[in-house]
């Protein structure tokens, strides 16, 4: 057996790895896929629930959160098992690299494009993250938080364990009180919004259809959600607008607009089928209209100011373009 803080590639004998004052509070599911490079998600639950994972000797959960100094055993891992799914094809690495829009010591920021997952799972192989992790092989790359596979928009990884605690602290905090992160989206809105800013106050529940497909709606038992949606301009009957969010739920945006009756254009989940076949064949809009534009936040307590921004893709562009 061998000891070791840093991660290694699959092997055949367990081994034990002591957990870096970085990883402090680290789920222990992602810990594992540090250091489990190609695993994929599925095979690491499947290690943990079989007891082969020891935290400090004894059994653990997949959600438990390690602390600095703790010992984890890492089960005979065989490379074919941990590297079923190969690496991402040589032009889907190519695209995500140019899609990365901002980098520095702490954080890698994309421009992910629309049709793109955040993460692998659910017969996706390659997310966003899994291909990042490719690219760069001796980074501990984190999501901080997600983005919907149909919106396009920054994307942020941290490099760093401090850079990912610091996030998601700010998350949690309030942007009307002065904290956290101001998160900005551009979207075309079907129909016409009237003038100003419209404020939607509406509870979200996430709940399960047949088949275990998510699906979100207005639900006073829900979690307190709150979107501003701004009208930039309006064209060919519809509102190109900016959505500033003070939540982060699950389709927040998606089900805020169509609960004020005028959902993105492109939608297939919330919005209506007849606009956006019409959409499609008149311009050519044959994803959703939604871009994650502009992030607004500040690390080291405040100390180091961030404003990320990713342009408006192409594709979008041109449907604006296109309407007038």
């Amino acid at each position: 057996m061998t000891r070791s803080d840093t991660p290694a590639a699959p092997s055949t004998g367990a081994r034990t790895v002591r957990v870096p004052d970085d990883r402090d509070g680290q789920r222990l599911d992602n810990f594992l896929l540090g250091q489990l490079k190609g695993a994929p998600r599925s095979l690491v639950y499947k290690l943990v629930r079989s007891g082969q994972v020891r935290v400090n000797g004894g059994r653990a959960k997949a959600e438990r959160k390690l602390a600095a100094g703790d010992e984890v055993r890492i089960p005979p891992v065989r490379l074919g098992e941990a590297s079923d799914k190969g690496t991402p094809p040589a032009g889907f690495l190519k695209a995500m690299e140019a899609a990365i829009v901002f980098e520095d010591a702490r954080l890698l920021v994309l421009n992910k494009p629309s049709g793109v997952a955040s993460h692998g799972g659910s017969g996706i192989s390659f997310g966003a993250i899994e291909t990042m992790r490719a690219l760069r092989p001796n980074l501990s790359l984190e999501l901080v938080h997600r983005l919907d596979r149909d919106t396009s928009g920054l994307l942020v990884m941290a490099k760093k364990r401090s850079a990912l605690t610091e996030l998601q602290a700010l998350m949690r905090e309030d942007p009307a009180e002065g904290g956290g992160i101001t998160k900005r989206y551009l979207a075309l809105l079907t129909g016409r919004m009237p003038d100003g800013v419209m404020t939607v106050d509406a509870p979200l529940h996430v709940g399960l259809r047949q088949g275990g497909e998510r699906h979100v709606q207005v639900n006073p038992d829900g979690k307190p959600s709150l979107s501003h949606f701004r009208v930039l301009e309006r064209r060919g009957g519809q509102s190109y607008c900016e959505v500033r969010i003070e939540t982060g739920r699950t389709h927040q945006i998606r089900v805020h607009a169509q609960h004020i009756g005028h959902p993105i254009a492109g939608d297939d989940k919330y919005g209506e089928a007849d606009i956006n076949k019409r959409l499609r064949e008149q311009i050519g809009l044959k994803r959703l209209f939604l871009h994650a534009s502009t992030l607004e936040f500040a690390l080291d307590g405040g100390k180091a100011p961030y404003l990320l921004n990713a342009p408006l893709v192409p594709e979008l562009i041109d449907v604006l373009d296109r309407l007038g």
